[in-house]
C-alpha cells in the first residue's frame, strides 16, 4: 500500500466573500475497473451498490464511489479504511475479475463551497456546472488540468486533481476568488 505524505496542508484557502476554497485531508482513493458481471459482487465486497451511469454517485459511511465510464469508478474511503478496502477486495479477486488501484498519494481535494462556487467554477472549466445534478460528479477539465468534479450541493463542489497540478489549480482558483470578491 502507498504511504501518503502529505505536502500540502489541509485548511482554507480562501475564506469570506462570495466564496471560500478550502483544502481538504488526506482520503484513501482507489481506481476500479471492473465488467459489468462483477458489479452485484464487488458491491457486496465493499458495501456500495456500484452506479452503472456515468457521473452517478453511491455513498455509504465514509465511503463513496463514482462512475467514471462504462467499466470505470473512483472510490473514496477515509485514509484509516484503505487497507480493508483493499483486503475486501483481494478477498473476491479469484471469482470476480478487477483491476484496483491504490491512488491516494496521488491527487489532492479541493472544496468550493459559497454562493459564487459555480461562478469561480466556470472560470476555467468547459462545462455547464448548472447541468451537473446535486449528487452527481464527472470527469472533466478546469484549465486544462484533469480533475474530477463532485457536486454535493448547490453551492459545494470537490475538485479531485493531481498533486502535480494542484499548485496550478489553487493559484487559479484564489486568482478568481478575488476578483468575484471585488
Amino acid at each position: 500500500m502507498t504511504v501518503l505524505t502529505h505536502a500540502f496542508t489541509p485548511g482554507p484557502l480562501v475564506t469570506g466573500g462570495v466564496v471560500s476554497v478550502s483544502l481538504m485531508g488526506p482520503i484513501g482513493r482507489f481506481s476500479l475497473r471492473l465488467r459489468e458481471a462483477g458489479l452485484g459482487a464487488m458491491g457486496a465486497a465493499i458495501g456500495l451498490e456500484i452506479p452503472t451511469r456515468i457521473g452517478a454517485r453511491a455513498k455509504n459511511g465514509n465511503r463513496e464511489i463514482i462512475c467514471l465510464g462504462p467499466d470505470e469508478w473512483l472510490l473514496q474511503t477515509s485514509a484509516l479504511e484503505s487497507a480493508l478496502v483493499v483486503a475486501e477486495c483481494a478477498g473476491i479477486y479469484g471469482t470476480i475479475s478487477h483491476s484496483l488501484t491504490d491512488i491516494s498519494a496521488r491527487e489532492i481535494t479541493v472544496l468550493i463551497e459559497g454562493p459564487a462556487a459555480t461562478d469561480l467554477l466556470t472560470i476555467g472549466c468547459p462545462r455547464d456546472i448548472d447541468q451537473i445534478a446535486i449528487g452527481d460528479g464527472c470527469r472533466t477539465v478546469v484549465d486544462g488540468i484533469s480533475v474530477v468534479l463532485w457536486r454535493d450541493g448547490e453551492n459545494r463542489f470537490r475538485l479531485d486533481v493531481w498533486r502535480s497540478f494542484a499548485p496550478h489549480l489553487i493559484g487559479l482558483l484564489e486568482t478568481g476568488s478575488a476578483e468575484l470578491s471585488a
